[in-house]
């Protein structure tokens, strides 16, 4: 390990010695836990780090400016839709999807390195459950959606196929994961199957350019945002990995997405057929000023312009139909070719520009006082998934309705919107439509047939409480065996164990 004289001689190079300042005051352990911290940060790379987070924090230019001129909406032959196109069409996607799963080309990599801070836990975002009557968490929900994936794959093409799942985990998050994982028997999948890696972390850094310390022998530090995966899967092989299991397209996606479908066979057989060697599901905006980037065209490029970006009056422009101009709303979910990645790794890293995220980072004052700042007083340096989309020289966006496929997890249910209860109600509620379609009915407690959506009740919630184990359905199919004629009452929960209950009906 490093001593305390190489450790002080690289700080001085990079013109953070205070990092050191209370080397003093520490016990053993404490001391040689700073050490191995600060060894690894290359004194130029770390003082180039610091000077860049505050150089782009004092710019601060208008993001709005000059950008209304150079935006264009995405090219109509660039963009797919699953509720807009004929059921042959889309026949015909979800039969390439399959045929690729079947072949064990396609792999699902979830970016879950951030910690659950809006959300207010002290865990990862994947373990926590929202409240369903299962109890499950979003982690094994993701795991049922890849086996019933590999097992519908399988089935249509007579084979034994895997969808690896690769996980990108950060300092906070990989221990944690790593032990749920592994207490529940990775939810039956392949432990080999299941690939843990971790994202680099950078130095918080205070407006003047100095790397905070949130205690006496700790480095403030935090994820280099999604978009450090690039360096991730250099640091850790997962491209020669990936290229060992014969795996040619991969399905990005983020952990805070109930509804996520991974390993969609209709997005997957969408890109592999546009030859898109970059994709990304896009849902249509609620409305103009809704906070989500757009996913559309800079100078002719494509790329994710963020909702502070647009001005009101460009948010609000109307095309021919009358929908909103600018309307295809980013959901971090993403196809790549494994050549592209191959290509963004070995060129394209180096050129993307990180961001600059303004926050409260807890601190230590001059005597060693631990201070909660009531108000944004660091930098955190961030790069995002989606900034490779400029590289592309083949992509596509594919739209998606919300109430299937998005609904995020972010805060804590004091906040209006993307909270555990919005959350439970979006999988509530599609299992209720799923139901209906397979031809259930549900009854209430005097006998009385309940109503179909969209009449919500009005907290939110659909007439009845109906959940569909992902190991039954992926995404509503097959459920008429079970379903259909049948009379049923709140709650009612198909998971295996019922569905072997119920038995295939005769249809």
């Amino acid at each position: 390990m490093a001593s305390e004289g190489d450790v002080r001689a690289r700080l001085r190079r990079a013109g953070q010695e205070h990092l050191l300042r209370f080397w003093a005051e520490l016990e053993p352990e404490p001391r040689a836990a700073l050490l191995a911290e600060l060894a690894p940060l290359e004194p130029d790379a770390l003082r180039e780090h610091c000077q860049l987070a505050a150089a782009a924090y004092a710019r601060h230019p208008d993001p709005r400016a000059d950008l209304a001129a150079r935006l264009q909406p995405l090219p109509p032959d660039r963009l797919g839709s699953a509720s807009r196109s004929d059921t042959e069409t889309r026949r015909r996607w979800e039969e390439e999807g399959f045929r690729q799963i079947a072949l064990n080309k396609v792999a699902v990599l979830l970016l879950a390195g951030g910690q659950g801070t809006r959300l207010g836990v002290t865990y990862p975002k994947g373990m926590y459950q929202v409240g369903l009557p299962s109890q499950k968490t979003l982690y094994q929900l993701q795991a049922e959606r890849i086996r019933r994936v590999e097992q519908l794959a399988g089935e249509r093409h007579g084979t034994h196929c895997t969808v690896p799942w690769y996980i990108m985990t950060s300092e906070f998050t990989l221990g944690p994961t790593a032990k749920f994982f592994k207490e529940h028997d990775f939810f039956h999948l392949d432990p080999a199957n299941v690939v843990l890696f971790e994202q680099r972390m950078l130095p918080a850094v205070t407006f003047e350019g100095k790397a905070i310390l949130e205690r006496k022998d700790k480095v403030a530090m935090a994820p280099d945002g999604n978009g450090g995966l690039y360096c991730a899967l250099a640091d850790h092989q997962i491209l020669e990995d990936m290229e060992r299991r014969g795996v040619e397209f991969v399905h990005v996606y983020c952990v805070d997405n109930i509804l996520v479908r991974l390993a969609d066979p209709v997005f997957i057989g969408f890109c592999v057929l546009q030859e898109a060697d970059c994709g990304a599901k896009v849902v249509e905006k609620a409305y103009p000023e809704e906070p989500v980037g757009v996913v559309c065209q800079v100078d002719g490029v494509p790329q994710v312009v963020e909702y502070s970006e647009i001005s009101p009056e460009t948010a609000g422009l109307r095309g021919a139909h009358g929908g909103l101009l600018y309307n295809a709303g980013n959901i971090c979910n993403h196809f790549f070719t494994r050549g592209f990645l191959e290509m963004v790794t070995r060129e394209f890293e180096p050129l993307l520009k990180p961001h600059v995220a303004v926050k409260k980072v807890p601190y230590v004052d001059e005597e060693g006082t631990l201070v909660k700042p009531l108000r944004p007083n660091g930098i955190k340096m961030e790069k995002f998934v989606f900034d490779v989309f400029q590289f592309a020289k083949n992509f596509a966006a594919f739209e998606v309705l919300r109430e299937e496929e998005f609904s995020p997890l972010k805060n804590a249910d004091t906040s209006a919107r993307d909270n555990p209860s919005t959350a439970r109600r979006a999988l509530l509620a599609q299992h209720y439509r799923w139901a209906l379609q397979a031809g259930a009915r549900f009854l209430d407690a005097q006998g009385a047939q309940l109503p179909e959506l969209p009449c919500l009740l009005p907290s939110g919630d659909p007439p009845a409480i109906c959940e569909i184990s992902p190991l039954v359905s992926y995404a509503g199919e097959g459920l008429e065996a079970y379903l259909r004629g049948r009379e049923l009452q709140s709650p009612f929960v198909l998971d295996e164990d019922q569905a072997r209950l119920l038995g295939p009906q005769e249809t």
